[in-house]
């Protein structure tokens, strides 16, 4: 399919041709959400953790003797009902990671692109390229283009002007190609590739 490029002035700069294979399938959600837990489950750290009544500094020795009180037969106050004792199934530090195939991993990277370009979220740019770092200028192009929370995607090497001036900007992520990901595309608004970047995404699912 044929699709308008714009710069960040705004400008008409041409068309360029997108694969449906990749920007043209019927969005599936269950996919997204997949992926989605998928990323979030490999980013959390895991680290949580609370002491077993073994951890616990106190004695171990039985509370009272075990007959002739009229209380409840206890040993350690270490045990979970106790104040100060240990937590009973406790969160224990362990890795929340899964699998999910690759496949799968690929495919939901195609139907969240092909999300932005049916929900019209899509915009795409001859090149991600500041003239000066400078974020008050940057935000004035953004203005034009409507562009409020938006995801950009530039080529292999990113602009340092660009990157500079963009990330002082709130609700503005910039990444490098290799670096796109579904959780980030489907947190922002706005997609915005640049023609660097419909290039190498054509070229990875060829």
């Amino acid at each position: 399919m044929e699709y308008n490029v714009k710069t960040l002035e705004g400008r008409d700069a041409g068309k360029v041709s997108l694969s449906d294979e990749i920007f043209g399938l019927d969005p599936r959600e269950d996919i997204l959400a997949r992926m989605i837990r998928w990323q979030l489950a490999k980013k959390q750290q895991g680290t949580h953790k609370s002491k077993g009544r073994s951890e616990i500094a106190r004695t171990g020795s039985k509370m009272y003797k075990q007959k002739g009180t009229g209380r409840a037969r206890h040993h350690s106050a270490r045990a979970p009902q106790f104040r100060g004792g240990g937590k009973a199934h406790g969160p224990v530090v362990r890795s929340h990671e899964h699998d999910l195939p690759k496949k799968v991993r690929a495919l939901a990277l195609r139907h969240a692109l092909s999300a932005k370009m049916k929900a019209e979220d899509l915009i795409i740019v001859d090149n991600l390229v500041a003239a000066e770092a400078k974020t008050k200028a940057l935000a004035g192009s953004f203005e034009t283009l409507g562009l409020t929370n938006a995801l950009f995607i530039g080529g292999a090497q990113l602009d340092s002007n660009f990157k500079l001036a963009a990330q002082n900007i709130p609700n503005v992520d910039v990444l490098p190609v290799q670096g796109i990901n579904v959780y980030d595309i489907l947190r922002r608004g706005k997609l915005v590739l640049s023609k660097a970047a419909v290039e190498a995404l054509e070229e990875r699912f060829k």
